[in-house]
């Protein structure tokens, strides 16, 4: 069944392809100490960090991994963290067979919004920019065309 999409749902970007995290309840020099040791450990090349809401982050990163690959890179990232919450949220993508991290607003929190960039940003980070940035517009299309 197809879901019927209005201002109020919420979108994200899903794939299988972008290696991605998502820290709840986490400072953000630990995101940034993560991210660093993933992206070197794992040659992904480089990552953006996105504030989602208070002290929440998204990471993505850019070299593009086949999803055996992301499966075992974000395990090793709830593994070495033993954070509870990016590990739900790893079992979940797991169980979807694809990762997913929000583009748009949610309830009374705004869309994430860029903080930290660092290394390359040519391939998955720019496809994931590239859809944020369609979603916006369409969003901010809709509610023109709603006001």
């Amino acid at each position: 069944m197809r879901q019927k999409w209005n201002h109020k749902s919420v979108l994200g970007y899903t794939d299988r392809e972008t290696v991605k995290l998502d820290f709840d309840n986490t400072l953000f020099k630990t995101v940034r100490y993560w991210a660093l040791r993933t992206m070197s450990w794992f040659q992904l090349e480089g990552f953006i960090i996105f504030k989602s809401s208070e002290n929440c982050y998204h990471v993505v990163f850019n070299r593009e991994v086949v999803w055996e690959t992301n499966i075992e890179i974000m395990a090793w990232v709830c593994l070495l963290t033993k954070h509870q919450k990016l590990t739900g949220w790893f079992i979940l993508q797991c169980i979807k067979k694809g990762s997913t991290l929000r583009v748009s607003p949610k309830k009374q929190k705004p869309s994430p919004r860029m903080v930290y960039r660092f290394g390359k940003e040519d391939t998955q980070i720019k496809n994931f920019l590239d859809y944020r940035k369609l979603i916006k517009k369409i969003m901010r299309t809709c509610n023109r065309k709603r006001n």
